[in-house]
């Protein structure tokens, strides 16, 4: 069975403070562990790129936000995918790249936990794929808390909000592995 490492979101743009607090600062490197493991054994890897619609947005074209950061920044030859909603199947032929590589195995690791990261992790669970979710290789934010619905949303800490999303996929979705165990399969 073949598998493939999609990195979801690593991008400048979630530098801005604009996000507020984070759990996780090692996230990009654990998940450049992985991309590094990936490459040397050859298997495929896929970039998943935030490109937003909304003017001003930290991740959109014009603010230098769409930008991945360095330290797994793609080579030539490793495919990127755009997109501008919470999945990376909608509006990319990322489910196609897959299927036509004979993928169906999938490692995921990025930004922002409850969002793009949940939303592809559960859709490409519901195409078929077998998902393996890096959860030391993913970070929330304190912005991801919406307020505007609840009192309590507010008070959540961006490790709350990452637990909470990570509880809610592994078992149905997913299964949740830290960087380590992920690589220790690998050897």
């Amino acid at each position: 069975m073949a598998s493939a490492l999609v990195l979801i979101d690593i991008q400048m743009g979630f530098k801005s403070p604009i996000w507020g607090a984070r759990n996780n600062p090692d996230a990009e490197s654990q998940a450049a562990r992985l991309l590094a493991a990936w490459r040397k054994t050859g298997a495929a890897v896929c970039y998943v790129r935030h490109v937003s619609t909304e003017p001003g947005s930290p991740l959109g074209p014009d603010t230098g936000g769409i930008e991945f950061m360095p330290e797994v920044s793609p080579i030539p030859g490793e495919p990127i995918f755009e997109k501008s909603v919470n999945s990376a199947f909608i509006g990319t032929n990322l489910e196609t790249h897959l299927r036509d590589a004979q993928i169906n195995q999938l490692v995921i690791c990025g930004l922002t936990t409850p969002h793009c990261v949940s939303t592809t992790s559960r859709m490409a669970a519901n195409l078929g794929f077998s998902v393996t979710l890096a959860h030391d290789a993913c970070a929330a934010f304190a912005a991801n808390a919406n307020a505007n619905w609840s009192q309590s949303a507010a008070e959540l800490s961006p490790q709350e909000i990452h637990d909470s999303a990570i509880s809610q996929l592994h078992g149905e979705f997913v299964t949740a592995l830290s960087t380590d165990a992920i690589l220790d399969a690998l050897t």
